[in-house]
């Protein structure tokens, strides 16, 4: 009697965890769009924003990992889990380009250029997840099994990293290195996102046409 009990109070574990991560990353947001109104380099507001989009990305490890080992994985965590990444990164690339961060003085870059950049990001991020999401739900109604791959796990590594490189940057880094860490780490990320699309997608694309068909 106890098990079973035991079990049932863990299978809700995950899930609050990830109610919590989409709680945590509104505070996320909400830190970077005022930190540009406490002054150009609000270090302690952005440390807590970075100690915070720590914590979330440690929930998401747990939750999974209690998922897992105690098989307790639900409708609304498959659900949920996923969009919580998704809103974390895509909300925070979006709030970045709303505060116009990151600045990259050291390029010379004009306002344009910066804007594109800034959010083209955040645009090609949440672009990639769409059009991913929609041929999966449109296969696995069809019957074919989308596993996991390894550029989507570097996707969501680089993605992250991004999002604190921008966070500690601004708080702390003032000088050319810091511009260069970041627009590499741009690049880098902007990449992958791509193609890890594609390196999904196109082997794909011609088995759900053809169960389609058939």
């Amino acid at each position: 009697m106890e098990q079973p009990r035991k079990k049932g109070i863990i299978r809700h574990i995950p899930n609050a965890l990830t109610v919590g991560r989409l709680v945590m990353t509104v505070v996320i947001m909400a830190l970077i769009i005022h930190a540009p109104k406490v002054g150009e380099k609000p270090a302690d507001l952005l440390l807590g924003a970075f100690i915070l989009f720590v914590v979330t990305g440690l929930t998401d490890i747990v939750d999974g990992f209690l998922a897992r080992k105690f098989e307790v994985t639900s409708k609304f965590g498959r659900t949920a889990d996923p969009l919580a990444d998704k809103f974390l990164v895509c909300g925070a690339f979006f709030c970045f380009a709303w505060v116009n961060q990151p600045l990259m003085k050291c390029f010379g870059f004009s306002e344009m250029t910066l804007d594109v950049i800034r959010w083209g990001t955040p645009v090609i991020i949440l672009a990639r997840e769409i059009i991913v999401q929609t041929v999966r739900h449109i296969g696995e109604s069809r019957g074919i099994n989308f596993a996991a791959i390894w550029s989507g796990k570097l996707k969501m590594f680089l993605q992250s990293f991004g999002i604190g490189t921008v966070i500690i940057g601004w708080a702390y880094v003032s000088r050319p290195w810091g511009d260069w860490f970041t627009i590499i780490t741009y690049t880098l990320m902007i990449v992958i996102t791509i193609f890890s699309g594609a390196h999904l997608l196109i082997p794909l694309i011609p088995r759900v046409r053809i169960k389609s068909e058939k």
